[in-house]
């Protein structure tokens, strides 16, 4: 058992390796066909255990900007062209947005209270479809698989289920999550920053309104985890991070308006 455990395992990682549009390597153990039917599902039951908002200037809004950006998407990522995406707007104070493997997209109506303009909710929009470009829920799947075959082969090594062997299996779990899961997390939304900045400025999206949008976030209440056990990056890391990339997004940004992209996205 031990034996096919860890063949398993090695199997999976000899195939299994890719790359992100950052260039970073990545696990994805599954197809891209069924990441998007799994996308599909959990976006069908969120339209039938959530209010859609029904506002026509609210959906018009939001699909002006995915309007702009899917195009520059299909540029760099010609193997999401064929991509049909799909957008509605929720009902919801939180403000939140996401998107889904096979092009699904959901901005909650709270976004619009915190992201108070057309550049800084493209910057949101931007970022959830760099999550889909850069296949991170492929990647979140994965790791979860992994953890838990992990978690099996180390219940065979360690024989009978003695309490203090329950107790090393406890620990094990806690330091796969901590160790593993959540330090990739935050790699996932440092990545999709970088994307969707990169996406807004080549759609003519301002990229400084979403260091706009970041302080903006900062404000909303809350206690805060620390950034060593949050699966997203502190609020200033992720501030700091986009102003480093910021010349280059100005570049491309002056170089869109130059070639006429002003989108004239307005709630």
């Amino acid at each position: 058992m031990k034996k096919a455990l860890s063949l398993l395992i090695g199997t999976v990682l000899a195939t299994s390796c890719a790359t992100s549009p950052t260039g970073r390597s990545q696990i994805t153990l599954f197809p891209d066909s069924q990441m998007n039917q799994m996308g599909t599902a959990a976006f069908t039951s969120m339209q039938k255990s959530q209010k859609v908002d029904s506002n026509a200037n609210n959906n018009r809004y939001v699909q002006c900007i995915v309007d702009a950006i899917i195009p520059e998407l299909n540029k760099v990522a010609p193997k999401m062209a064929s991509t049909r995406w799909e957008t509605k707007v929720f009902v919801e104070d939180s403000p939140n947005a996401f998107a889904l493997p096979g092009g699904k997209i959901g901005v909650h109506t709270g976004m619009f209270k915190v992201a108070t303009n057309a550049d800084q909710l493209a910057s949101v929009i931007g970022h959830e479809i760099g999550h889909v470009w850069a296949r991170h829920g492929n990647e979140r799947v994965s790791q979860g698989f992994l953890a838990q075959t992990g978690m099996q082969l180390a219940a065979v090594a360690a024989g009978e289920p003695t309490a203090q062997k329950q107790q090393l299996l406890g620990l094990l779990g806690m330091g796969a999550q901590i160790g593993v899961l959540l330090p990739f997390s935050r790699k996932h939304e440092s990545e999709a920053d970088e994307i969707g900045l990169t996406l807004m400025a080549k759609a003519g999206f301002d990229p400084r309104q979403s260091v706009a949008l970041w302080v903006n976030m900062s404000k909303v209440g809350g206690q805060k985890p620390p950034e060593f056990l949050s699966t997203h990056p502190a609020t200033q890391t992720r501030i700091n991070d986009l102003n480093a990339k910021m010349n280059s997004a100005m570049q491309m940004y002056q170089q869109a308006r130059a070639q006429g992209k002003r989108p004239n996205c307005r709630l």
